[in-house]
């Protein structure tokens, strides 16, 4: 039996690797992924499914768009010693320069921050 790797040696971790949760996998055909009861499962565990109309290409796009951002300006750029630095370095990404700092096209060239606040109101 082999040992469980020591948290503190330097490896390559993926942010995938940080959680350990239960989920709904894509399955290998759309139409399964649309079908009444992939929705109806989805609705009972209290999940929303990310799919929109069959062959709409564009419904993922932004999500794999921010992947790749993450990869290209965090992730690619060095390797770190443990786990812990670098879910604080995917922390500090996120909520400082991500939301914060970095303008978006899908919300006219706006932060996330900036966005929320023109269309957010206040309930007093």
């Amino acid at each position: 039996m082999l040992d469980p790797p020591d948290p503190t040696d330097a490896v390559w971790v993926f942010p995938s690797q940080l959680l350990t949760i239960e989920v709904l996998r894509r399955p290998v055909e759309s139409t399964q992924f649309t079908s009444w009861a992939f929705t109806q499962r989805a609705k009972e565990s209290k999940l929303l499914p990310s799919m929109g109309t069959i062959g709409d290409a564009y419904d993922n796009a932004v999500i794999e768009s921010f992947w790749a951002r993450m990869q290209t300006e965090l992730l690619d750029r060095r390797r770190w010693r443990t786990r812990v630095e670098l879910a604080n370095a995917i922390f500090e990404y996120l909520e400082i320069f991500h939301n914060r700092q970095r303008r978006h096209s899908t919300l006219g060239w706006r932060t996330p921050v900036e966005f929320e606040k023109l269309h957010t109101t206040d309930v007093a």
